[in-house]
């Protein structure tokens, strides 16, 4: 089922979400998701949070960063144009970190965006 075609994905503040729930509860999980627009199967995920974790268990995970904090480090950098002199040095930093552990492995990278290659290395390093 889901969200009509064509219309915007709403995001709902964490208020709005417990305003719906609790009216859920004393109005019923189908008529309270014909009236806002969710799905039942949606509504029972916003529930089920809430009475688990209450407020803060509707609050948005969108965005946050996995389990041990994993994620593309040089993502902040790269977007911004007005960077500081330490964090133009942090990103370069970086990078050139991210260059050696490659070589390390026997790879380089050639190219940029789709026309990137992994190029190895392997035969270039031995004597013949």
């Amino acid at each position: 089922m889901g969200r009509p075609e064509g219309t915007k994905n709403m995001m709902r503040s964490p208020e709005e979400k417990e305003t719906i729930v609790l009216e859920s509860f004393q109005k019923g999980r189908r008529k309270t998701a014909e009236k806002y627009g969710v799905s039942v199967r949606l509504l029972g995920k916003w529930r089920d949070k809430y009475h688990g974790r209450g407020i803060d268990g509707l609050k948005s995970q969108t965005g946050r960063k996995t389990a041990g904090g994993k994620g593309n480090p040089l993502s902040k950098y790269q977007n911004r144009k007005d960077l500081s002199k330490e964090e133009q040095l942090e990103f370069e930093n970086m990078k050139l970190k991210i260059e050696v552990a490659r070589l390390k492995k026997g790879y380089l990278v050639k190219g940029v965006g789709s026309k990137k290659e992994y190029v190895t290395t392997k035969d270039l390093n031995t004597k013949s």
